[in-house]
């Protein structure tokens, strides 16, 4: 058995079947336990191990070959595959309490499954036709099927698009300048269509319109799902092209860049989220504020600096935006929408889902106790030593965060003095939060329990990692 039939080929055929399937409880069940094996398994028998079970010996292969390409998944990646299945494992059993199953189960283990095998595949020219696929999949499972696409979706559905072009011409363009040899002009162009390339595909600014139009028109839940997977995958890729062109590793014009781009993405979307009237859109400008975050980490010199603390990011990231949204689900299910004007008041009736918004608000502003705390002071400090206006624009854009969430809070207690505090979440929903604030919260005080575990995901890049 080979690991790209495990952890790309068996999820996809699950999901077909899933989808089939009569009830949303038993997908919810069955998607959630199967992603748990896929974590597990990576875990206890990474590709190119064995392991012996009494008198038998289990052994899984990192290469499959599929009509003369190879499609690899190496020791190195066995991190990454447990981080991505046990995340893919908290947010499909989170749809017990957000409903939507029928859609962000099957179609979501489709996504991922493809995300996966886009980096495994070589060439990687190959790698733009699987994400391009992931992209289409990402329609149904945001709208309803009698749904018209909303302004949001369709840019979406451009920009993503848009980001392929660009990208498969600057490898085309590079295919013989891994040793750097190449014409210099030619090497200009294809860095120019390479950083376009990325700019869609991370909906850098000022490309990431779409985002909060997509908060305000889908259910927040499966918004959610793709505002974590997406750019997580795109940063990885990202990392693949520049650990694969030592130009590119060694370019200082390439850490300013990101440094530069990263700041303005965390300071405009700090801004605009601090001024926000709607809940969808405030958690949509947060997600922009992230990726920027994961582009200043980029940016560091000390890469196995910036590398840890970009994959350390993952796992709150994860947690934050997976209680963040079961929590605007619930407001969503009682309210006509999630503006401001509609929702002053129900904290006294919904204090589970107001803490979870509030709290996972402040999580990933870097709030003491929390469990981006560390990491994001690290990369404060870090910052502070290459430019200390830098670290003063980084201040400032998580000050808009602690804005919108306060605001939001203010809005969520507004009611009469008289009002009864009750709780009209549903056991789900109430487990759900609870168990994501306390694995914030646990990261939060011992984050040195991930250190040996996250700190082998730097080790996927042959040159970035050492």
């Amino acid at each position: 058995m080979s690991a790209p039939l495990i952890w790309i080929a068996i999820p996809l055929l699950v999901s077909v079947v899933l989808l089939f399937l009569p009830s949303e409880r038993w997908i919810t069940y069955l998607g959630t336990l199967f992603s748990a094996f896929l974590a597990v398994l990576a875990f206890w028998l990474p590709p190119d191990s064995t392991q012996r079970v009494g008198s038998f010996s289990l052994r899984i292969d990192s290469t499959f070959s599929l009509l003369g390409r190879q499609i690899s998944l190496t020791a190195s990646d066995q991190v990454l595959l447990i981080l991505i299945y046990g995340i893919a494992t908290f947010w499909f059993f989170g749809t017990l309490s957000t409903g939507g199953a029928r859609r962000i189960v099957p179609l979501g283990q489709m996504v991922i499954a493809l995300l996966v095998a886009s980096l495994a595949v070589e060439p990687f020219l190959y790698a733009g036709l699987l994400i391009e696929i992931a992209v289409l999949l990402s329609i149904p499972l945001l709208t309803e099927p009698a749904q018209k696409p909303g302004r949001g979706l369709l840019r979406f559905l451009i920009y993503q698009t848009l980001a392929m072009p660009f990208i498969l011409f600057a490898g085309f363009l590079l295919s013989g300048a891994e040793s750097g040899s190449a014409d210099v002009a030619l090497i200009s162009q294809a860095a120019l269509m390479l950083g376009l390339g990325f700019a869609f595909l991370l909906s850098v600014f000022p490309l990431y319109t779409w985002i909060p139009l997509l908060a305000e028109e889908a259910l927040p839940y499966a918004v959610g799902f793709i505002l974590l997977i997406f750019p997580t995958f795109s940063l990885v890729f990202g990392l693949s092209f520049v650990d694969r062109y030592s130009w590119l590793r060694d370019s200082e014009n390439l850490q300013v860049a990101l440094r530069l781009v990263g700041l303005l993405m965390m300071v405009s979307a700090g801004l605009w989220a601090a001024f926000q009237r709607h809940l969808g859109r405030i958690f949509a400008y947060a997600t922009v504020a992230e990726t920027g975050l994961s582009l200043l980490a980029m940016s560091l010199p000390d890469r196995q600096a910036g590398l840890q603390i970009l994959f350390y990011l993952l796992v709150p990231r994860a947690l934050a935006y997976g209680i963040w949204t079961i929590s605007i689900t619930v407001f969503k299910m009682r309210a006509p929408d999630l503006k401001f004007s509609s929702l002053q008041g129900l904290a006294r009736q919904f204090p589970w889902a107001t803490a979870g918004l509030i709290l996972s608000n402040l999580a990933l502003t870097g709030t003491p106790l929390f469990a981006s705390f560390p990491v994001r002071q690290a990369l404060w400090e870090k910052l502070a030593v290459q430019s200390l206006p830098a670290a003063l624009w980084f201040g400032l854009a998580t000050l808009g965060l602690w804005v919108g969430a306060l605001r939001s809070l203010a809005v969520l207690t507004m009611a009469p003095k008289h009002t009864l505090w009750v709780s009209n979440e549903t056991w789900e929903q109430r487990i759900m939060i609870g168990l994501g604030l306390f694995g914030l919260l646990m990261f939060g005080l011992f984050p040195q329990w991930a250190q040996p575990f996250l700190a082998n995901l730097p080790a996927m890049f042959e040159h970035l990692g050492k």
